[in-house]
């Protein structure tokens, strides 16, 4: 039947992307299995080998790679379809699947949820909050938020929501016996704590008053692959760290964390949407990106800037 044919299609799209039949049809909602006899039914239909199958990958066959630029055309077609009847009563409708950081996530994007869905009630969320980054098409996200990401795969776009203001801190028991540094040379005698993730080390380039820039080369007594971690980590007195200004606001305003160096420049980090180039965007992932813009708006790099110097 022409449908199942579609679906097949569309499912060995799916693994020649991902590399991987389990992946492929876990998007699906399907079986390794499942997925497996859909390119095989394919080949069988067409009488041509699509993949390259080796016990580490598969690739496309000549043959695979023109089915696939077809099936690409079906899939704008679907994509269109589902957008002009999303929009045929100017209602959103769907499920919208998004990844996050953890901390900023909780933070920044779950109040945001909550004034969409009271506007577009049909709209069910699906979260992943994490600081593991995501492959935002292979996993099936709709949409990702990410800290510093500017320049994502050519098969996706960016959008910056703000610039977000970073800052040293640490609590006020880490100094206890221990001097304050008074410039960026002095943080090599103190203990580090610092991000880390399978692809990225953090590392620190500030700015002095005289707009030197200067790379640290401190001891780092900790690496963590979680923001919110590096924060807990910094209020258990374990070193200092440098993090989002939103992250931290409320532990300084409450002297349960003090700002190191604050006439040093940390430096700002995008805050940015990322999602699959499509041709046509669903309405429910453009709507919650223009709603994300507008909201980050209200906290752009400037006002973060007079928010801190207040505390």
């Amino acid at each position: 039947m022409a449908d199942s044919k579609v679906n097949d299609i569309l499912l060995f799209m799916s693994v020649a992307e991902t590399g991987n039949f389990t992946t492929a049809g876990r998007a699906f909602g399907l079986s390794r299995s499942t997925a497996g006899k859909a390119v095989t039914r394919l080949e069988d239909r067409y009488g041509a080998r699509l993949l390259n199958r080796t016990t580490r990958a598969v690739s496309l066959t000549e043959a695979g790679q023109r089915l696939y630029a077809q099936g690409e055309a079906i899939r704008v077609a679907i994509a269109a379809a589902d957008a002009r009847m999303e929009v045929s009563d100017g209602i959103p409708k769907g499920t919208l699947r998004i990844a996050a950081p953890d901390a900023l996530g909780r933070r920044l994007v779950l109040p945001v949820i909550k004034k969409f869905q009271t506007t577009w009630p049909d709209i069910r969320f699906e979260i992943s909050f994490s600081d593991t980054i995501s492959r935002i098409v292979e996993d099936g996200f709709d949409l990702a938020i990410r800290v510093g990401v500017t320049t994502p795969d050519a098969s996706l776009i960016s959008r910056t929501l703000r610039m977000e203001k970073t800052l040293l801190c640490a609590s006020p028991e880490y100094f206890t016996g221990r001097k304050v540094p008074k410039n960026i040379d002095q943080l090599s005698t103190h203990d580090l704590l610092q991000f880390s993730s399978v692809a990225k080390r953090q590392t620190w380039s500030l700015h002095d008053a005289s707009s030197f820039l200067s790379t640290v080369s401190g001891r780092v007594s900790l690496r963590l692959d979680s923001a919110e971690g590096l924060r807990e980590a910094a209020l258990a007195g374990m070193g200092i760290a440098l993090l989002p200004a939103t992250l931290v606001k409320e532990e300084l305003r409450a002297e349960r964390l003090v700002q190191v160096l604050p006439d040093i420049d940390c430096g700002d980090v995008p805050i940015v949407a990322i999602y699959p180039h499509k041709k046509f965007l669903e309405p429910r992932v453009r709507r919650f990106i223009d709603a994300l813009v507008a909201d980050f708006s209200l906290g752009g790099a400037n006002d973060v800037s007079q928010r801190v110097d207040q505390l």
